[in-house]
């Protein structure tokens, strides 16, 4: 996945790699001294494959290569370690190299978030024309009932107990909750706080949330204009206790101007499902 804010720099690949010989240096000790432990029971030394050792350790810089978020010409890295370990001088500093992958990453996360608006706007259109799809904003936020529920119905200022799951259109999943779960609505993005509004207990949606009422660009949680699929089942209407109930609610006495404010920080602190490991 590609993240605006998930900028690596060729510091920090330097580092993993460093890391990774220092892993395998410390590996390599521990080894030797347990191989002089064996020599006194006369067990059988066991030899290192340094062209095992070398590959790995080049799989190791591959994968870090590809964090990055994009395609590198392996001939020229190959070069570029050549001339390194027989002391060359590199192209580029290690500042200008930074600067130079910070801003394809920007161009690329640009790109995708295009790319990634354009599939979500098509899909919303098309979703909207098939049979049990229901739209609860025009284009933005759609459902499908998967099962009636008969309970209480889900209130906006409510906290339900809920398990939920949520993909991306590929089906790849981004979260899920762990068992049955309290959500507060206020506290979440709109799409699924809006989408899971109405519910009754028992009940059980597709949800399909437009990247504007999902995590957008500038989240970084998921990739730039991603639209969301949760499946949400509702347990109970709402979870929440009394003290929690009245936390949300703002006292009478407050005047108007810090209600405003306390109203927008509210607003402003909003927070995500759980990442499944």
């Amino acid at each position: 996945m590609f993240y605006k804010h998930k900028i690596f720099c060729v510091s920090l690949l330097v580092a993993c790699s460093l890391q990774s010989v220092i892993h395998c240096e410390t590996t390599m000790e521990t080894q030797e001294r347990d191989v002089a432990s064996s020599k006194m029971v006369a067990k059988k030394e066991e030899k290192i494959d340094v062209d095992k050792v070398s590959e790995a350790f080049g799989y190791l810089i591959g994968r870090n290569l590809i964090s990055l978020g994009f395609e590198f010409d392996l001939t020229q890295v190959i070069k570029g370690l050549e001339d390194s370990i027989s002391g060359k001088d590199s192209p580029m500093s290690e500042e200008e190299c930074d600067r130079a992958i910070s801003i394809m990453q920007e161009e690329l996360f640009q790109k995708r978030a295009v790319q990634n608006l354009d599939t979500a706007n098509q899909f919303m259109v098309e979703n909207a024309k098939n049979e049990g799809v229901v739209e609860l904003e025009k284009n933005k936020l759609q459902y499908r009932l998967r099962r009636e529920g008969t309970g209480n119905v889900v209130e906006a200022h409510h906290s339900p107990l809920i398990n939920y799951s949520g993909t991306f259109l590929d089906g790849k999943e981004f979260a899920v909750s762990q068992g049955d779960e309290i959500v507060s609505l206020w506290e979440t993005i709109p799409g699924l706080s809006q989408g899971i509004t109405g519910m009754r207990e028992g009940e059980e949606r597709i949800l399909y949330v437009h990247p504007d009422l999902g995590y957008g660009v500038d989240d970084g949680y998921v990739p730039p204009n991603s639209l969301l699929v949760f499946n949400v089942a509702v347990i109970k209407a709402n979870a929440a206790t009394t003290e929690e109930q009245a936390e949300k609610t703002f006292p009478s006495n407050i005047l108007p101007e810090e209600q405003e404010a306390q109203e927008i920080a509210t607003t402003e602190e909003l927070v995500s499902p759980k990442i499944s490991p």
